[in-house]
């Protein structure tokens, strides 16, 4: 199931695991990102929180937690190669893996229609 929040970050869920990164949309926003910083395997985060950091030639920006939950895993990719989140901000440049508290917590995100009209604005 794949959802989206008002602060453009995109959820691939599948059962209560979440790969969470960043959309097109906001990468282009940035620009070339030049670095990443992401958070600790077994971090717990809540709705909101920043869970991680980039930097483009442009400007500083966090990535928020899209729900509650704990971090079982990370993208090093990322941290070694930024442009990869530009590259295919949608595949390889996701952020990190977030075991959700409440996977039905998502259903309150937005879907790819309602994230198409949120950015045509």
């Amino acid at each position: 199931m794949l959802k989206f929040t008002d602060e453009h970050e995109w959820l691939n869920i599948e059962g209560d695991v979440a790969t969470v990164g960043i959309t097109a949309f906001a990468a282009k926003q940035l620009g070339d990102l030049v670095f990443v910083e992401l958070p600790e395997v077994g971090a717990k985060l809540t709705k909101g929180e920043t869970a991680a950091t980039v930097e483009s030639v442009k400007a500083a920006s966090e990535v928020y937690c899209p729900l509650d939950g704990e971090i079982t895993e990370v993208n090093s990719a990322i941290v070694e190669s930024p442009e990869l989140v530009n590259d295919d901000p949608s595949a390889e440049g996701w952020f990190f893996k977030i075991k959700l508290n409440n996977a039905a917590d998502a259903n309150d995100l937005l879907d790819e229609s309602a994230y198409k009209e949120l950015i045509a604005e």
